[in-house]
């Protein structure tokens, strides 16, 4: 709706061309010019702030120890997480606001739905069109057209306000007004035009309704005021004279408001609600009128003289003659007309061949005068107003004279020209959001209160138009200015219990608007020069001492001005029109990119507030009309461009293949190649995958879950790694290409290595994939199956291998686990739970795949649930009610349970560590060479002749371990001393032979692999209580040891933690933040 109003708004002429220009070159700046914003912080992942590092000493778990440093345990940073308030980038003001809280503390906000966005909405959006426009426009285009006009703009309006309630509701709105919301929403280069079309649109505003305040003052109030009289001229010198006097009173008007602006802004804000009431009490009256002219209809006659309406001015009776004292007498009417006041004077021929009748101009709203005014007269430019169904008689090729005694059109009239004038009565739907930092809840009051507000002045809009044609009469609706009506407002005429009411309430109301124009068009000027996109606009961000945008009101007030010197209320409203049409386009079309490329940080609540998901149809249809129908134009050419291009069985080479590596070489040079902002993050996934000996995928539901996962329209690499020399495999290397994205119809990109070394060519994929800003940041791989089998003895090793390099990096890592219990794309789960348990903050990895997950068909209709583990010293009560409200802020909807882990170490968990010790032992003796081996037997041997003193029995020299306590070391350096066990009394070679048949006893285990196992056994034990029948488990994923002693260990207590669950996915973050709770 909004493109066919800004192409049709009005016919080509220089203003709206212009507009159109500076719109369209707007939007180009701000796209050429790219994000410059700077990234966001992760300010709970890899954090060197030692108070931080110091609250979670003591909550560690053992599985998790080492990487404490990086990845801090959820239970202790629930508080801070629930409570993170990361100011918008680029706000200098709350950045200094932030630095000067110690000192001074910001006050609450206070301001509900109703005060702060239900009422200012209102204001904003009745208005001067209301007054002054809204009758004519029903007389000119009638009742039909006229509600029609109405139905659209309001349209327009409510769709544009459902996209701004799902920016609003896309996370915690910042504080700084509809600029700060929509540009951290939807970026620079939409945010910026908006920005500059919201900030012309509001400064053309406020000279609207300057404009209109002097009409109000000049036409309706004081008259005699007027600088150039317009007393006996007539046509183009008349129109001249009106225009020169609102030029000047304007200009002075203009003046005095940026005066009192200046000096004094804050009795602006404070005035407002007065503005209000006027605006109130005003429609009130016309109301209270309409319904008595049911039974009482007020006294407003209309001289007609053939079917022409006459200017009632300078005469008191509606007559030519009349009898006074038994004589014929003249009548001021007839001296109008005639050269003199006698019965034989020379007179105008269209007096003289035509009668003068009187009618009612309000005829009330039983009359029946509704038919008449249903269909439209649209007139042009010096047209008479006539009075259907009354004869006239005109002698033909005769010219018109004495024009000025008639009310005549003033310009020349049609149905987009009308759209144009009243869409401004509609704008104003952002006054609420534009308080945003003053609400109690702003994602909830901005979307209820808005459309509230619209739906309020959709009503009253809606029953004005068909109450005014039900009312009055049509001559008089057509009447713009009321000249017909002795001067009157002509909605003025229908109030209750005077005109004036009307009169001094709409003059009040603009004066209003007009100031509120002129003080937060300057603000927001001065916030998007602060942000530094345009840098020719710094210097406008500069202001007083106490913040006020001295500079950005300097230059309000130059383009108010030229907006004045147009001096037409008429011509400046198609402007404002289309800076508005050009403001809610983008934000409209903005949120339908955000829907239809399911950006992973575009989870907005309204969205499922209002709208199921089984409404998908209707509110893709929503958000294609609200993007004015553009998308459905680019989506078909694309479309036909792919089909044509598969259709094609030969290659003849063109322009557009040239055009197209253009376009992407542009579009990888635009990319970052550092980071991205975390609200742009998506997972861009390497997967890596295995090949039998035919070339098949040996894990295709590993590509099926990646399709499942590619809801975040990200990247998709598949690689694989083929054992051999590229000279000789080249061949089979292009093989595997082709049916790697055969299998699962996989849309993304391939890549295949060849390497003598398995472990080198899974490394070579890891660092080298991807392009560029376009490279990978998550790595999916397969659990190692039979990573315990002899033969299969490297697979460990090279998972290990991968998990570490993944982590140098900084990439994130996913490893499936059962992985052929994976659904297929083709199956649907009708019911069931996504569970995530939460056990350190990897970023929000956990939170954000369950997210994708649901947004495919196979897991739409599983719900999801988040598991954290509480410690002994932890509040659970609060830990949940934090959790609750971190989840609330990421929009994302998920029961929540905190789980409580027992302490004390069982029996099987020593049995399991040594059952897990000599299977470490065995594995290690099998791996070992003949030569290692022979040199190992001798090591123990020796130390079997030469046993530590009594005195040290723990304390082994360094040069002298056994195979036990080598392999029986901690993870870290730092604990390696004084916690190896007890060596085995062992004294001939054969006992040697046999030391790892022997069973150690409890007090001689390890400690630190007694602790993890313990966690693992613990975890494992709440999870299969708790989650056994889910149909996913998402689980934080332990980082190997860094010490390399004890590897097998690492496979052993993973698969302990997974033991018992049917699919679990196991996550690694990346080591910086994924998800937000801002928009």
């Amino acid at each position: 709706l909004p493109i066919i109003f800004t192409v049709l708004v009005e016919e080509p002429s220089p203003w709206s061309c212009v507009a159109y220009a500076v719109t369209l070159m707007i939007y180009l700046c701000f796209l050429l010019t790219g994000d410059g914003n700077p990234k966001e912080s992760s300010p709970f992942i890899n954090s060197t702030d030692p108070e931080k590092n110091q609250q979670y000493d003591g909550k560690n778990m053992a599985l998790f120890e080492e990487e404490m440093d990086t990845i801090p345990m959820v239970s202790s940073l629930l508080s801070s997480l629930a409570n993170y308030s990361n100011l918008p980038q680029g706000s200098k003001e709350h950045e200094e606001a932030e630095n000067n809280e110690g000192s001074r503390k910001k006050p609450a906000p206070r301001m509900g739905t109703l005060m702060g966005v239900y009422l200012p909405c209102l204001q904003n959006i009745l208005g001067v069109i209301l007054f002054l426009r809204m009758t004519w426009m029903v007389g000119i285009g009638g009742v039909i057209e006229a509600f029609i006009i109405v139905l659209m703009c309001c349209s327009t309006t409510m769709l544009t306000a459902i996209s701004m309630s799902a920016i609003a509701t896309n996370g915690v709105v910042p504080a700084g007004g509809s600029y700060y919301m929509i540009s951290r929403s939807l970026g620079p280069e939409f945010g910026g035009a908006v920005g500059i079309c919201f900030y012309l649109g509001t400064t053309f505003a406020g000279a609207m309704y300057i404009l209109g305040c002097i009409e109000i003052l000049l036409v309706y109030i004081v008259p005699q005021a007027a600088v150039f009289k317009m007393e006996g001229l007539e046509g183009a010198e008349a129109e001249a004279a009106m225009l020169n006097n609102m030029r000047v009173y304007g200009t002075l008007v203009l003046s005095f408001m940026a005066i009192v602006v200046f000096v004094g802004v804050n009795y602006v804000n404070k005035l407002a609600l007065l503005f209000l009431a006027c605006v109130i009490c005003s429609i009130l009256a016309v109301y209270a009128g309409v319904i008595k002219t049911a039974f009482e209809p007020p006294i407003f006659p209309v001289c007609v003289l053939g079917n022409r309406t006459l200017v009632w001015k300078g005469f008191d009776v509606c007559a030519k003659v009349i009898e006074r004292e038994n004589a014929t007498v003249t009548t001021q009417l007839w001296r109008l007309f005639c050269d003199s006041e006698f019965l034989n004077a020379t007179c105008d021929s269209y007096f003289v061949n035509n009668n003068i009748t009187e009618i009612q101009g309000i005829p009330g709203v039983m009359s029946g005068i509704l038919r008449e005014n249903l269909f439209g007269n649209y007139m042009d430019k010096g047209s008479f107003i006539e009075k259907v169904g009354l004869p006239a008689t005109v002698e033909p090729d005769s010219i018109p004279t004495n024009t000025n005694r008639y009310v005549l059109a003033d310009i020349t009239s049609f149905f987009t020209m009308l759209v144009g004038i009243y869409f401004p009565s509609v704008t104003g739907i952002m006054a609420g959001s534009n308080r945003s930092g003053d609400l109690q809840d702003a994602q909830k009051s901005i979307p209820i209160g808005t459309i509230l507000a619209i739906t309020t002045t959709s009503i009253i809009y809606m029953s004005s138009v068909i109450l005014f044609g039900s009312c009055i009469e049509g001559t008089v609706l057509r009447d713009k200015f009321g000249e017909a009506v002795r001067g009157n407002l002509v909605i003025g005429t229908l109030a209750w219990p005077s005109p004036w009411v009307i009169v001094i309430g709409s003059f009040f109301s603009t004066c209003g608007a007009g100031l509120q124009s002129l003080t937060g068009a300057p603000r927001l000027l001065q916030a998007i020069a602060r942000d530094g996109i345009v840098p020719f606009l710094r210097v406008f961000g500069h202001g007083k001492a106490n913040g006020e945008p001295t500079w950005a009101l300097l230059l309000t007030a130059c383009i108010c001005e030229s907006g004045i010197l147009i001096a037409s209320l008429d011509n400046v409203a198609p402007i404002l029109s289309m800076f508005f049409l050009m403001c809610y386009m983008f934000v409209n079309l903005a949120c339908a990119v955000q829907t239809l490329l399911r950006t992973p940080n575009w989870r907005p609540r309204f969205n499922k507030l209002y709208y199921k998901k089984t409404n998908k149809k209707i509110k893709i249809s929503l958000c294609l009309s609200a993007g004015h129908l553009l998308h459905i134009c680019i989506y078909e050419c694309r479309y036909s461009e792919s089909k044509m291009l598969e259709w094609a069985e030969k290659e003849w080479g063109d322009g557009i293949r040239g055009l197209s590596l253009s376009a992407a070489r542009f579009a990888l040079m635009r990319l970052e190649e550092g980071p991205p902002h975390t609200k742009n993050w998506r997972p861009q996934i390497l997967v890596l995958v295995s090949m039998d000996s035919e070339l098949n995928v040996e894990q295709p539901r590993l590509l099926s879950l990646t399709n499942q996962l590619k809801a975040g329209k990200g990247l998709t690499i598949v690689g694989t790694a083929l054992e051999g020399t590229y000279l000789e495999n080249h061949p089979q290397g292009q093989q595997a290409e082709q049916k790697l994205m055969e299998a699962e119809k996989v849309k993304g990109f391939c890549q295949v290595v060849i390497s003598s070394n398995m472990r080198d060519a899974t490394s070579h994929l890891v660092q080298a994939g991807g392009l560029g800003g376009l490279q990978h940041n998550t790595v999916l791989a397969c659990w190692p199956r039979n990573w315990k089998h002899a033969e299969d003895h490297q697979s460990w090793r090279n998972f290990i291998e991968l998990v570490r390099e993944t982590t140098a990096a900084s990439k994130a890592l996913l490893v499936p686990k059962n992985i052929s219990a994976f659904p297929s794309n083709g199956e649907r789960f009708t019911e069931g739970h996504i569970d995530v348990w939460w056990i350190v903050h990897d970023g929000g990895m956990l939170m954000l795949l369950p997210f994708l997950l649901r947004q495919h068909k196979v897991w739409r209709k599983c719900k999801m649930r988040i598991f954290t583990v509480a410690q002994m010293d932890d509040n659970s009560i609060q830990m949940k009610k934090d959790l609750t409200t971190f989840l609330y802020h990421l929009r994302i909807d998920a029961a929540v349970e905190v789980v409580e882990m027992v302490i004390d170490i069982s029996a099987y968990t020593y049995e399991k560590t040594l059952m897990m010790e000599q299977r470490s032992q065995i594995l290690k003796q099998i791996n070992l060479t003949k030569t290692e081996r022979e040199r190992e037997e001798q090591l123990i041997h020796d130390k079997s002749t030469n046993p530590p003193t009594p005195a040290t029995p723990q304390s082994p020299s360094a040069d002298a371990e056994t195979p036990s306590t080598a392999i029986q070391m901690t993870w870290t350096e730092a604990k390696c001393d004084g916690e190896q066990a007890k060596p085995i009394g062992a004294t001939t070679p054969e006992a040697i032979k046999d030391l790892f048949n022997m069973k150690p006893e409890w007090e001689n285990l390890n400690q630190s692999n007694l602790r993890r196992m313990h966690t693992a056994l613990r975890l494992n034990e709440v999870i299969v209580k708790k989650s056994q029948e889910a149909k996913l488990v998402l689980l934080n994923m332990p980082g190997p040891p860094k010490n390399r002693s004890g590897e097998e260990n690492y496979m052993e207590f993973m698969e302990v933690l997974t033991e018992g669950l049917n699919r679990v996915l196991l996550v690694r973050g990346g080591g910086r933040e994924v998800i937000t709770i801002y928009s």
